[in-house]
């Protein structure tokens, strides 16, 4: 009797947790040969959406008109860039492929309206995270930016050596968003119980523990996804023998008032 209705998942009103056990898999109108887990979106109360793809050899993500993040959990994938240069004869316009390669911890940004299409290479997830751009007063849009987690710059939260945060982003006023990955090692934790205007949609990726959101405490592990919105209570501590781990999402750098 599925465990006769039992459930890890809840969806409270300033969180949600979003467990293996409830995942629904549905076709999306730009997916072609494969799925998406919808793990949050504007219809659930999030001001972005994040969902997972799992992509069979051969299947393709088309370009969207909001900005996009793309993590590679598992498996191989390219992006195809696909620019469009004037040339000098009046009414020709010449289209120039630039490919990036993606293997696990692989990411990339792409802007809003830009013509990028993901590619599986083989059987793969991916993590996908899509917002409208907010613009800056000041500055242009950022430009596409591709990276690896493991080249990216480690810091230790607080100096705590133990809880090791790696930014995906450039640290650039220009992102209305930043993406981290967090690590901690057994037995760590937050310093604090934080309560703030940012939301957050976070992917649990390797080990568990205890997440705190609003006033219930959970037990997480690799492959649960959580939303935090606006003002949620929140703290996590690592249990277990292996390191925790999560793909972290916030608005950032923008004025309270546009949130």
């Amino acid at each position: 009797m599925h465990k006769l209705g039992h459930t890890r998942s809840v969806n409270s009103r300033d969180h949600l947790l979003h467990t293996p056990d409830t995942f629904i898999r549905i076709p999306l109108p730009s997916l072609e040969g494969g799925v998406a887990i919808v793990h949050t979106s504007p219809a659930g109360g999030a001001g972005f959406t994040q969902y997972t793809v799992e992509m069979e050899a051969g299947s393709r993500l088309g370009p969207t008109s909001n900005q996009r993040f793309v993590y590679l959990l598992d498996g191989s994938a390219k992006i195809v860039l696909h620019q469009v240069t004037n040339v000098e004869e009046p009414g020709f316009q010449v289209t120039k492929n630039v490919t990036h390669a993606l293997t696990p911890g692989s990411y990339a940004y792409l802007p809003e309206d830009l013509d990028a299409s993901l590619t599986a290479l083989e059987p793969s997830r991916i993590a996908i995270l899509e917002k409208s751009y907010e613009p800056h007063p000041t500055l242009p849009p950022p430009p596409a930016f591709f990276g690896h987690e493991a080249e990216a710059p480690a810091s230790a939260l607080n100096g705590d050596p133990d809880l090791e945060v790696r930014t995906l982003l450039p640290d650039s006023p220009a992102h209305d968003f930043a993406v981290n990955t967090m690590t901690y090692q057994p037995g760590a934790a937050l310093p604090m119980v934080e309560v703030h205007i940012m939301e957050h949609g976070l992917l649990m990726l390797a080990g568990g523990g205890i997440y705190r959101l609003g006033d219930q405490w959970y037990p997480v592990t690799a492959g649960d996804f959580i939303w935090m919105a606006p003002y949620c209570p929140q703290w996590f501590g690592a249990i277990g023998k292996q390191p925790a781990k999560y793909l972290i999402y916030k608005d950032f750098n923008r004025h309270p008032l546009s949130w």
